[in-house]
């Protein structure tokens, strides 16, 4: 367990967050510019000093102010990975990586644990950096740069890795190169990290629990989930972002239809996806936009999707709409409609409905969802679907 609270006062700015998250795990900092989401990572990282509070990773205490307690920067076996990569310009790749490896010794005299040692070999073919080895950063694109940063930071065995914003000075094609690397990172070493961003879509690819952010302040966290829910989170992602995010896992693959078969809570999502396999988790963004209602279940159409579900919540959204919470058993989604269309189908909570989804309108809303932990129960198992039939 990763637990945070702290309050610094800087200059005019306060900030006073507190935020308990499970580990190992992506923890994403999640919020506008101007937030606090870079102060906070810096107080973790013993980089500014608190005026009051505490943060412990695991059973390892980095800082209470009730009981004296700041173990300094350096010894607190933290990888930091930067906006820019701040590579050494003097030292080839190699020699940038090897620096990591050289930090070991002296923070071992800390005495905190430190995750695995990483064979350098390892880390090189997982970063994809092996032909990059004798190049100077000069040389190396943006996106090469923060793979040799994250690289660096792994080969010091930390005990938590922090990044901030690091695909933030990456165009979009250098972003989409790097993110399958952070999700290789998550998914082979489970090392504990917190993830900097204010773009949505990586927190949706990453995370395993969110933390909102406003104004110095924690608004809402939790699971990805339970935090797309939020009312918090519409201030941010505004309203063409909102929708609700599932995980699931895949029970078949048509190559021939070119869809795959996706079960969330207790139905199914047929979506346009090449290179799904049988048994893969998955992350889905259902756009409460993109959603229709049926009051009875739907004939003669071309919409692929129909999830059978209970309205649970109905409320005024933007003027002359209204959102509307349905849970499809064990898992909700939203869906955008009009105040006429709420009132004309009678939808009131006990509601049975049918969510409608064009599976052309999950392009780019699907996204690879760390492993379940052993033994953790997965939405729309055998044990939720019986209970949702009954």
């Amino acid at each position: 367990m990763m637990e945070v609270r702290v309050r610094k006062l800087r200059g005019s700015f306060a900030l006073d967050a507190e935020f308990r998250a499970p580990s190992p795990g992506i923890v994403a900092l999640f919020g506008r510019s101007g937030c606090g989401k870079s102060t906070l990572v810096d107080l973790i990282a013993g980089l500014i000093r608190p005026d009051e509070g505490l943060i412990r990773v695991g059973e390892d205490v980095l800082f209470d102010s009730a009981r004296g307690i700041d173990v300094p920067a350096e010894r607190r076996r933290i990888g930091y990975v930067f906006q820019d990569a701040r590579l050494f310009p003097h030292l080839d790749v190699e020699g940038n990586l090897r620096y990591g490896e050289r930090r070991i010794p002296a923070a071992e005299a800390s005495g905190m644990r430190a995750a695995r040692r990483v064979p350098f070999h390892e880390i090189t073919e997982l970063l994809g950096l092996t032909a990059l080895i004798s190049r100077r950063p000069h040389q190396l694109s943006g996106g090469e740069r923060q793979r040799v940063a994250l690289g660096r930071a792994l080969l010091a065995a930390p005990r938590l890795l922090l990044l901030d914003e690091p695909l933030a000075s990456l165009d979009l094609a250098r972003r989409e190169e790097l993110l399958p690397y952070l999700e290789k990172l998550r998914d082979r070493y489970r090392v504990p990290m917190i993830y900097v961003s204010h773009e949505y879509e990586e927190v949706l690819r990453l995370a395993s629990h969110v933390v909102v952010m406003r104004d110095g302040a924690v608004t809402s966290q939790g699971n990805v989930a339970d935090v797309s829910l939020s009312p918090e989170l519409r201030s941010i992602v505004g309203v063409d972002g909102i929708g609700a995010v599932l995980e699931g896992e895949v029970t078949e693959n048509a190559a021939l239809s070119g869809l795959a078969r996706v079960r969330v809570g207790a139905g199914v999502l047929h979506v346009q996806a090449d290179g799904l396999a049988t048994g893969q988790r998955v992350r889905v963004q259902l756009l409460a936009r993109d959603l229709i209602l049926a009051v009875e279940p739907p004939q003669g159409l071309s919409v692929r999707n129909s999830l059978e579900g209970m309205l649970v919540r109905i409320a005024p959204d933007e003027p002359r709409t209204q959102l509307v919470e349905i849970d499809i058993g064990g898992a909700t989604v939203m869906a955008q409609v009009t105040d006429q269309a709420a009132t004309e189908l009678h939808l009131a909570p006990g509601r049975r409905v049918w969510v409608l989804v064009k599976s052309v309108s999950l392009r780019g809303h699907l996204y690879p969802a760390a492993a379940a932990p052993a033994g953790a129960s997965v939405p729309g198992s055998a044990a939720v679907q019986a209970q949702y039939a009954g």
